[in-house]
């Protein structure tokens, strides 16, 4: 107690008033100024910044009229199958024979298109609605490709027009060509049923698969065109993979959302 009445009777001596008083020393203005304008930086962000993020969901390459699921009209034996997988047929073009109670029946295609799948087989006995073929609507050979994305439903509010899109393509590394690059072109904001998707593709299975943890919104995906990469296509790598890209390609589609506020102000 004797020491500390001794400092505080030194400097309330005259002598003493007029020393300068250090209150921080240099280093601890310098902490203080980088403190302030962070905080400063961080409430400027706040009030006009934004949050980008991503959905990332399968998506499949396919031309954009979709495919149609070709069934038999009647129950029999298959003598003949008439076109093969991959070919281009006009609208009402005998795909199968079948040997019926009645005679032999044709069973023909509904629009024209690209068979894409067969599940008729020589020999085969098929019944009434039984599924034959699958074919891909295709107007002119020609025809660009477009990427559908099967987002979950809760996310479709937040896909915005044109968003760009990154599509992972399991048949083209993305390690060596990087990914396919898009941009919505349209949303469906109906709910996909197995049966829609399965109408759309011509696949059941992947009707199923899609829908497995709900019913998603699908996405319409304009490719980037590029007329330098093989496959007429823009990929994040200069020159893509050095093959064309074929109708029911699986991928895995990348959508930036619209941005988001980081701090909803709450206004009395």
């Amino acid at each position: 107690m004797q020491f500390r009445q001794q400092a505080l009777a030194k400097l309330q001596s005259p002598e003493e008033l007029d020393l300068p008083v250090r209150f921080a020393r240099p280093q601890g203005w310098l902490v203080l100024s980088v403190t302030v304008a962070a905080m400063a930086a961080a409430s400027v962000w706040a009030v006009t910044g934004s949050v980008a993020s991503t959905v990332s969901a399968p998506a499949v390459l396919t031309h954009n009229q979709g495919s149609y699921v070709l069934q038999s009209p009647v129950a029999g034996q298959v003598t003949a199958v008439l076109v093969k997988q991959g070919e281009r047929i006009p609208a009402r073009t005998p795909v199968l024979k079948v040997a019926t109670a009645d005679g032999e029946a044709v069973v023909r295609s509904v629009a024209a298109g690209r068979v894409s799948a067969l599940a008729a087989t020589m020999g085969q006995i098929i019944r009434t609605g039984a599924d034959v073929a699958a074919v891909e609507k295709v107007a002119e050979p020609d025809d660009p490709l477009y990427a559908t994305v099967y987002v979950p439903a809760e996310n479709a509010a937040s896909v915005p027009r044109n968003a760009r899109v990154d599509l992972t393509v399991p048949s083209a590394p993305t390690q060596r060509y990087g990914v396919l690059r898009g941009h919505v072109q349209s949303v469906d904001r109906t709910a996909q049923t197995p049966q829609s998707i399965a109408a759309f593709l011509g696949d059941r299975q992947l009707g199923e698969q899609f829908t497995s943890k709900g019913r998603p919104v699908a996405v319409t995906v304009r490719l980037d065109r590029a007329a330098s990469t093989a496959s007429g296509y823009r990929w994040s790598s200069q020159d893509g993979p050095p093959f064309e890209l074929t109708s029911m390609t699986m991928a895995t589609g990348s959508i930036r959302l619209a941005d988001e506020r980081p701090i909803d102000w709450l206004l009395p």
